[in-house]
């Protein structure tokens, strides 16, 4: 996986470019150096993950701050996330049309064929989910929640929305994710991306095992012309992923159409 170093390189480069406005772009990426597990951040902390200058740091999260989107810890000398930015994400999961049509089906066929069905979206080099219906009656299990982010390259949901870009766009991604690796090991990984793309043009499925024990299902989703999305089906077994591939592909190709479809009685064209 990429290193904070390499991120914060990768977060300084996309400073130097043409950009509308700054100062907003950069009080966004204070944001986005929280991730899970992650409670208290200082002003240095945020320098490293970001590639600002401490000045710019300090600054940024003095506004933050007044505006309400930070919390400041006098006694830690350190910063955490605020509520707007929980209500922030709820608003988007409430009013967003795709998840009205697609999480009442996802559920529907989580229960039917005991499956965990996700659905996310991309985000420079993650997958985020924005539903995560998890088939267990243990709630401690369920460890994937909307919100939550899986890498792009080892993933199926990250290959499958691979598969939705041109060429060149799925070069230049590659190509800062690869940065995060040594070549030895990043060379088996794009063979895999490779083919999971090939699955997808032929089959409209990908499948991947990332996790010990775990194999997951993917097809890409275009909904209302907006941007890609990907659509996966996973469980906990000691089957083979061609063996899960057979039994479940229908499935999920289902429930791709059945989304689809909701989303066009919404939106006649």
């Amino acid at each position: 996986m990429p290193a904070a170093s390499e991120c914060a390189t990768a977060a300084s480069r996309r400073f130097t470019g043409v950009s509308q406005n700054r100062s907003l772009e950069r009080g966004l990426e204070i944001l986005r150096a929280f991730k899970p597990g992650t409670d208290l951040l200082g002003n240095g902390d945020l320098a490293e993950r970001t590639g600002l200058s401490a000045a710019t740091v300090s600054r940024l999260t003095q506004t933050l701050v007044t505006s309400g989107f930070l919390e400041h810890d006098r006694r830690a000398r350190a910063y955490r996330l605020a509520a707007p930015v929980l209500s922030l994400g709820h608003a988007m999961h409430a009013s967003s049309p795709v998840l009205r049509a697609a999480t009442p089906l996802m559920r529907e066929v989580s229960v039917k064929q005991r499956l965990n069905v996700g659905l996310a979206s991309a985000d420079r080099a993650d997958m985020v989910y924005l539903e995560s219906i998890r088939y267990n009656r243990k709630a401690s299990l369920r460890t994937i929640v909307a919100g939550q982010r899986v890498p792009i390259e080892l993933t199926s949901l990250g290959r499958a929305y691979l598969a939705t870009l041109d060429a060149a766009m799925r070069d230049a991604l590659l190509d800062q994710i690869r940065q995060g690796y040594r070549s030895a090991t990043w060379k088996p990984i794009r063979a895999d991306i490779d083919s999971a793309i090939a699955k997808v043009a032929a089959r409209g499925y990908c499948v991947a095992s990332w996790q010990p024990g775990v194999v997951a299902l993917s097809t890409p989703l275009r909904p209302l012309g907006g941007p890609a999305m990907a659509l996966n089906i996973s469980l906990t077994t000691d089957d083979a992923p061609s063996a899960v591939a057979q039994r479940h592909a229908p499935h999920l190709l289902a429930l791709k159409a059945g989304i689809e479809h909701e989303l066009e009685s919404q939106h006649p064209a």
